[in-house]
C-alpha cells in the first residue's frame, strides 16, 4: 500500500495521561515498571497545557472523519473524573465537524456511580481488565500492598452493566490461567460481557540493556538479532498452551454462542479468512500507524516500544503528521514485513498471523533464522483448528446469511469438511 493511502487512513495514538503510574501492582505488567525512566520526576499527571495541545493537534492532523481517543495508563482513572470532563470540553472546542469517540482502559477499582454516569452520558466505551474468576483474577492482579482487587473490579462491571455504560473486558492469558480456559469463558459469560479479548502475556526476563534502564522485562528484540537471551518470565504463557487456550474457547464459542458473545480473537481471524485487511496492528502486514503519547507530551512508536530508542519526538516541539510519517516510523513499521523470516514467508497460516507482534519475534526458526514469534506453535495450532469452521462462516456470510448459522452446520458434521 502506498505512503499516500495509508496517510488517507489516518493514525491512531494512545494516550497515557497518567504515564506507567498504577494504584495495581499486576505481576505481569509491562507498563508500570516504565516508571523508572522518568527518574526525578514523582508527578506523572498530563498537564492542562499537554492536554489542550495533544487533543487540538491530533484531530487537526487527521484527515479522516472519525478521530478515535484510547486512554490508557498506567490506570487512567488516576487522572480524576475532572480531567475526563475537561477532555470532552476540549474535543467539543477543536473537533471542527469531526466524530469523536473515546475509549478508556481501566482496571476497574476506581470507579463508582459519578465516573459511570460519567462514561455513560459522554459514550466511552470502557475495557475492563479481569481476568476471570476470583481465584484466577487474584492470582498476580494484586493492589500495591500485595492484596486481592476481584471484588473490587467485579463491582466495577456489574456498575458499568447498571449504568448501561459500553464495555469490553481484556483477560490476559498466563502460565497460570492458561490451565483454565473454559472456566474463565463460563465465568465472563455469566457475568454478562458480550465483548471479550484474550491477550497473550510474553516476556522476557531482563537483558543487559533493561538492566541499564532498571527494568524488570527485556527490551524489544532489534530486527534480526542473532544473539537474543530466550529465557522467559514465569508469568509467561507457554505458546502451545496458548494455542490451546484459545482452542478450548472457540470450541464452545462456536457450537452455542456465536453472535451473542464477541470474542475478538476469533473476529480478528475472521476477517483474515474472509481475505480483509487485519483490523489489529498484531496481526497486519506491517505497523507504525499506532503510537503511543506520555503524559509529558512524548510521542513513542508503539505502546510496547516505549524506550528511548524508539521516541519520535515531543508535541511541544514537533507534529503528529511530522512524527507519523518521518523516515523513523515508516522504517519501524515496515520492518515487521521486511524482517519476516523465511520460514514464516511460506507459512499457510501467515496470512491469518503475520509474523504477529514483532515484540514477540525472539526464537530462532528451525533452520536456525532470527526472527521466529514465540507463539508460532500456539497460533499455528490455533489456526489450523478453526479452518474449517471459519471457512464454513465465510461462505455463510458470502451467501447473505448470519454466521450464527455455523451452530446448525455443525450439528450436522458431514457437511464440516476440513
Amino acid at each position: 500500500m502506498s505512503n499516500v493511502q495509508e496517510q488517507d487512513k489516518g493514525f491512531h495514538i494512545i494516550a497515557k495521561p497518567s504515564g506507567p503510574i498504577c494504584n495495581l501492582d499486576c505481576k505481569y505488567c509491562f507498563y508500570t515498571e516504565k516508571e523508572a525512566l522518568f527518574t526525578g520526576n514523582r508527578y506523572l499527571h498530563m498537564s492542562e497545557e499537554a492536554l489542550e495541545e495533544f487533543i487540538r493537534q491530533y484531530i487537526s492532523s487527521q484527515k479522516v472523519i472519525d478521530i478515535p481517543f484510547v486512554w490508557q495508563g498506567g490506570e487512567p482513572t488516576l487522572m480524576g473524573l475532572d480531567f475526563y470532563k475537561r477532555v470532552v470540553e476540549l474535543q467539543a472546542k477543536y473537533s471542527k465537524g469531526k466524530r469523536i469517540t473515546n475509549s478508556l482502559q481501566t482496571n476497574g477499582t476506581l470507579l463508582n456511580k459519578e465516573w459511570c454516569e460519567f462514561l455513560a452520558k459522554n459514550h466511552f466505551l470502557v475495557g475492563l481488565s479481569i481476568d476471570g474468576p476470583e481465584n484466577i483474577h487474584n492470582h498476580y492482579r494484586v493492589d500495591r500492598g500485595g492484596g486481592a482487587t476481584f471484588k473490587k473490579v467485579q463491582h466495577a462491571l456489574h456498575l458499568l452493566k447498571r449504568y448501561k455504560v459500553e464495555f469490553n473486558v481484556l483477560v490476559c492469558v498466563t502460565s497460570y490461567s492458561s490451565n483454565y480456559p473454559l472456566e474463565i469463558y463460563h465465568f465472563l459469560k455469566d457475568q454478562g460481557a458480550a465483548f471479550i479479548q484474550f491477550i497473550p502475556i510474553v516476556e522476557r526476563l531482563p537483558d543487559v540493556e533493561a538492566k541499564k534502564l532498571g527494568l524488570r522485562h527485556a527490551t524489544p528484540p532489534p530486527v534480526n538479532h542473532a544473539d537474543l537471551q530466550e529465557t522467559v518470565s514465569s508469568w509467561t504463557v507457554e505458546s502451545e498452551k496458548y494455542g490451546d487456550f484459545l482452542i478450548a474457547i472457540f470450541d464452545e464459542w462456536v457450537r452455542n454462542d456465536v453472535g451473542t458473545v464477541h470474542v475478538m480473537n476469533f473476529e480478528h481471524a475472521l476477517t483474515s479468512w474472509l481475505g480483509l485487511p487485519s483490523t489489529s496492528c498484531i496481526f497486519a502486514e506491517t505497523c507504525g500507524r499506532a503510537a503511543m503519547i506520555e503524559h509529558n507530551g512524548d510521542v513513542y512508536s508503539c505502546d510496547h516500544y516505549m524506550y528511548p530508542e524508539y521516541k519520535l519526538g515531543n508535541i511541544f516541539d514537533a507534529t503528529f503528521t511530522g512524527m507519523m510519517e518521518s523516515n523513523q516510523q515508516r522504517v519501524f513499521g515496515e520492518n515487521k514485513k521486511t524482517s519476516l523470516p523465511k520460514y514464516c514467508q511460506t507459512c499457510e497460516v501467515r496470512f491469518a498471523c503475520n509474523g504477529e507482534c514483532p515484540k514477540h519475534r525472539f526464537l530462532h526458526t528451525p533452520d536456525g533464522e532470527p526472527g521466529l514469534n514465540y507463539l508460532c506453535a500456539g497460533y499455528k495450532k490455533y489456526f489450523h483448528h478453526i479452518h474449517r469452521y471459519l471457512k464454513v462462516i465465510v461462505q455463510l456470510i458470502e451467501n447473505g446469511l448470519p454466521a450464527s448459522d455455523v451452530m446448525k452446520v455443525i450439528e450436522r458434521p458431514l457437511i464440516l469438511k476440513k
